[in-house]
């Protein structure tokens, strides 16, 4: 592995002009694939093997032209003090609203008269117009949103107060200045850290040149794959994070090359062979992080985790190849001013004043660890289990119109509804009637009915609606409570106890579904699925890592410390979110379930890039102890040449990440502090703290590998002993021309 990429390194580097010039056609050619495909048609979103989807797909065929799934708006009226909606005045406005919701688009399925659907307030204080398309909210097109929207301004103008709520409005949230503030901020990081604006340059190019690749192939493949641009989002964040870190440690390490007095097309090929390799194998744990979202089975889950697996691996493809191309253009450049001095005056000075290097805060911090690993793993490992408490409470649910902020719309018409009617108004549940092994389908369905409106917690049952066939009949079913919360999820329980009742006195099936039910299935199904998705990325991750450190010890404690770093990000997402801790200084303005997509995505985007910062920092560790130095001296080496380009990484990303705290969004805010808070965790808690005191501990226990394991994993010479040995390698005066500078002046 190690001299093959030294060799494309070096290849890449001499024909720098011919390797940029094909990543720049590739990236033309995917921009104008882009510009000219047809739009991608959005996800048909189903989550097959729950209830609530078997329900939906009953409804398909017994309801030919329904819209079961299809997207719903609430048009809440309120009347001004001293008025009631039955007024004449006010109900006129009401029945003008209705007509032209009905015109406003062809996707509208039906319109619910308030006055006759019993959608009035006992008070009279407050109405609702119920409006029904024929498909869900991904596929509503702008005229049918415009129509919506417009119908609601016109009745406001009369003096009512209208909010507009449901899911019919559902935006995918704008965040591109977020994006844009995480890049300056990458920009500060990696001009911090190299201390040239050119070398913070290059990963920012090769990061952004990656991300249009890959974003661009997603959107000209989209019909063809059945892609819709939701797949595009985790794929852009996954691939400009990685793509900024590989450019990063391999530009480090050709600085590093440079520094021991190589050449410039040397230290290319060794920077590719060495540090390359481990940006190999880190995206290879990423890709199996990614891909691993198959597992929970849900297509547009899936259909994100192979689109952002795609970008990843043009991320690496780019850092072995264009990455020493740009930095043969870079020349001399890739050093600020003063390091470039300071280089000079010392590759001047001869190879003992090059060998000199003062000891950096990675190389003191590693040193104080050495003197105390015993300390420093228990207060990283008692401060994370401390921070882990919180989870033990953790309650899964997705979010609804009820979270939103206070100010928002959709937030007061959820408000206004549950003010009026009840909460669970807000999100009646749909119960199926499959009545065809039934002798009596009508005295099914009423039996069902009656048996539903006895349970806890149901505030009405609606009289059964039989399709023309009279085989199927749908009931709606009123919940007391809020319809995020556990009891209704204990209601929908219930339910469905007492279905297989239905089925041995009647032959009926009973079936509980809606948006309220799929969102319960949808967080069961997540839940199910998080631990064989930890099993499946963990285990392939700990063989992968294995073949890369040659050790059984060392990747095992990478995938515990990764563990422990998200269940203790998972804890501080519970208090905040959950619980409420800091809420105010976090503008978390409601409490409620953890989004149940949020640990599944956290682990999957994390364990990429804790993978990263461990392959990164413990293939130079293992790197110098396979070149002869004691295991305590090979963590310092590790640390002195890593822990700085790690810092400014995890610095990157928890930058990027952070920014997402300020949406508006619930569902946005909670993934970006959960994304940063376990980046934090990982990078500075595990990587700089557990992992030097669990090595220091172990000593060379750390790097066994039984013998018959060792002959038959691969060798993959991933730290570039088989590159050093095949390498011829003359002293460092010998690699210098006799001008002492040359190496930096060449271009």
């Amino acid at each position: 592995m190690a001299t093959f990429l030294y060799k494309l390194g070096r290849f890449a580097f001499r024909r720098r002009g011919f390797v940029a010039l094909i990543w720049v056609a590739l990236l033309a050619v995917a921009g104008v694939g882009a510009a000219t495909a047809s739009p991608p048609a959005n996800d048909s979103f189903s989550i097959p093997g729950t209830e609530a989807q078997k329900a939906f797909d009953l409804l398909e065929q017994r309801f030919p032209g329904g819209n079961a799934d299809g997207a719903t708006a609430r048009v809440v009226f309120r009347a001004p003090s001293g008025e009631k909606m039955t007024d004449p005045d006010n109900k006129a406005v009401v029945t003008k609203t209705v007509a032209d919701l009905k015109a406003s688009s062809p996707q509208v399925a039906s319109v619910a008269d308030p006055y006759q659907a019993r959608a009035v307030s006992k008070d009279g204080s407050t109405a609702y117009i119920l409006t029904s398309y024929k498909v869900n909210s991904m596929e509503l097109k702008d005229p049918a949103k415009d129509g919506l929207k417009e119908a609601g301004e016109k009745a406001e103008k009369s003096g009512l107060k209208v909010q507009i709520g449901g899911d019919a409005l559902q935006e995918m949230p704008e965040t591109g200045s977020t994006e844009i503030i995480g890049i300056a901020i990458s920009a500060v990081v990696l001009a911090i850290t190299f201390g040239s604006l050119v070398a913070a340059g290059l990963p920012l190019l090769t990061a952004l040149i990656g991300v249009g690749i890959g974003i661009a192939s997603i959107t000209a493949l989209a019909t063809t794959l059945g892609l819709s641009t939701t797949t595009s989002t985790l794929a852009m964040m996954i691939g400009l994070a990685v793509g900024i870190d590989y450019a990063l440690f391999i530009v480090s390490r050709y600085r590093a090359e440079l520094a021991e007095g190589r050449d410039r097309e040397e230290a290319a090929g060794r920077a590719v062979g060495t540090a390359g390799s481990a940006v190999v194998f880190a995206g290879l744990t990423v890709v199996i992080a990614l891909v691993g979202l198959a597992v929970v089975n849900i297509p547009m889950l899936t259909k994100m985790g192979f689109a952002a697996a795609g970008t990843v691996v043009i991320a690496v493809l780019i850092a072995i190849s264009l990455i020493p191309a740009v930095l043969g253009f870079a020349g001399k450049r890739v050093f600020g001013r003063k390091a470039r001095r300071r280089l000079e005056e010392r590759l001047a000075a001869g190879p003992d004043a090059s060998a000199e290097e003062k000891p950096n805060m990675g190389t003191r911090w590693a040193r104080f660890v050495l003197r105390r690993p015993l300390m420093v793993l228990l207060v990283a490992v008692l401060g994370l289990g401390a921070a882990a408490v919180p989870a033990v409470s953790l309650e899964l649910g997705l979010p609804d119109d009820g979270s939103q902020p206070v100010s928002s719309q959709k937030r007061q018409a959820y408000d206004a509804i549950s003010d009026g009617f009840g909460p669970g108004y807000n999100g009646p549940l749909m119960v199926v009637v499959d009545a065809k092994g039934s002798d009596d389908a009508k005295g099914a369905a009423e039996q069902v009915r009656k048996t539903i409106t006895r349970l806890d917690g149901v505030a009405g049952v609606s009289p059964a609606t039989f399709n023309k066939a009279g085989d199927t009949a749908t009931l709606t079913v009123i919940s007391k409570y809020k319809p995020s919360s556990i009891d209704t999820e204990n209601l929908v329980g219930d339910i469905r106890d007492e279905a297989s009742g239905f089925k041995a006195d009647t032959g009926a099936e009973v079936l509980v579904t809606g948006q309220t039910g799929m969102n319960i299935d949808i967080s069961q199904k997540l839940n199910d699925a998080l631990v064989p998705y930890l099993v499946l990325v963990v285990g392939l991750a700990f063989l992968l890592l294995m073949v890369v450190f040659r050790s059984v010890l060392v990747p095992l404690k990478a995938a515990l410390g990764f563990l422990l770093s998200v269940v203790a990000a998972l804890g501080a997402v519970v208090a905040v979110f959950q619980w409420g801790w800091l809420a105010d200084l976090f503008g978390v303005e409601e409490t409620g379930p953890i989004m149940s997509m949020m640990p599944i995505f956290m682990i999957g985007v994390v364990f990429g890039l804790a993978m990263d910062y461990e392959v990164f920092l413990v293939t130079r560790m293992r790197e110098a102890y396979v070149h002869g130095e004691r295991p305590g001296q090979a963590v310092v080496t590790g640390f002195r040449h890593g822990a700085r380009v790690v810092t400014a990484a995890a610095v990157i990303m928890i930058s990027v990440f952070a920014g997402f705290i300020g949406s508006s969004e619930s569902m946005i805010k909670m993934i970006g502090f959960g994304l940063a808070t376990a980046v934090l965790f990982d990078a500075f808690v595990v990587r700089m703290a557990i992992v030097p005191a669990v090595l220091a501990l172990l000593g060379k226990a750390a790097w066994w590998l039984p013998r018959w394991l060792d002959r038959a994993l691969p060798n993959v010479d991933v730290e570039g002993e088989g590159l050093r040995k095949q390498l011829e390698a003359p002293p460092v005066a010998q690699q210098r021309d006799s001008d002492p500078d040359a190496e930096l002046t060449r271009v």
